[in-house]
């Protein structure tokens, strides 16, 4: 007999909170549901119990369900992820964090049991850990969503040369234009990191094939000279922004052929 599902669904408005549940818990693979009115209140509990699936918002005030989902994603035994939104554009986002599926607003009661019956599925199989290790922490976020007028763009990981902070959000800056995303800049840091971004600067980040030359400006400060503008680079992470770069040349160097070879 399969076993029943634990189930934590997250939203911050609260009449769809309380939807959600109630279809949730009249699911017949459902044993009790959970629900939690923001991203933070979610972490607390799957941190101090165990869920087998987290049905989750992603547009949500401070922390939404994108960043939610890529934090449960590094957790040695992460619960099932389900999205539940309005909004159809962040699915590609979604699956590259290693949802398992995606289920638009309104809900319908046949859609939601389609989703519950491919996560009871998985459960039984044992395959809901190995579905969030085959998702390579660095690839979490190689595109970003960025909403405007209604549209929603996507945003390559290799078009961006450099990132400002903007409070609690990001500017990302291409050849372009420059696009503004809902994040703080260390976490996308921690998203970036292996894939060739350098923290430069308390407020910018960097992507080291960008990079043309160093530069001395007007103050006597150091910037990092890219195609579109230069960064500025703090006196702490010189040296190290320094030896990624040599680092990097010799990379290409010794990745290149031989001159004179035929």
């Amino acid at each position: 007999m399969t076993r029943r599902l634990r189930v934590l669904a997250v939203d911050d408005v609260r009449p769809a909170l309380d939807e959600l549940c109630g279809m949730l818990g009249d699911a017949p693979e459902v044993d009790e549901v959970v629900g939690a009115g923001e991203a933070l209140e979610a972490l607390r509990l799957i941190q101090g119990d165990r869920f087998d699936v987290v049905f989750l918002d992603i547009s949500m005030p401070g922390l939404d369900g994108i960043e939610l989902a890529s934090l449960l994603a590094r957790l040695s035994t992460p619960p099932v992820l389900v999205f539940v939104t309005a909004y159809d554009g962040h699915a590609v986002t979604a699956y590259d964090i290693g949802a398992v599926d995606y289920v638009l607003k309104p809900v319908r009661s046949e859609r939601l049991s389609a989703a519950l019956d491919k996560v009871s599925r998985m459960v039984a199989a044992g395959e809901v850990v190995d579905s969030r290790q085959s998702v390579p922490p660095t690839d979490a976020m190689p595109a970003l969503p960025v909403e405007t007028a209604g549209r929603t763009k996507y945003v390559r990981r290799g078009d961006v040369r450099f990132v400002s902070a903007d409070g609690d959000y990001v500017r990302l800056h291409t050849p372009s234009g420059e696009y503004v995303v809902r994040m703080p800049i260390s976490r996308l840091e921690e998203y970036w990191c292996r894939a060739g971004f350098q923290r430069v600067h308390r407020s910018f980040l960097v992507a080291l094939h960008a990079v043309l030359e160093l530069r001395s400006d007007s103050a006597g400060g150091l910037v990092a000279h890219t195609e579109i503008g230069d960064v500025p680079v703090s006196r702490r992470h010189a040296r190290d922004l320094r030896e990624q770069l040599l680092r990097q040349a010799q990379r290409a160097e010794l990745g290149s052929p031989v001159r004179g070879s035929r």
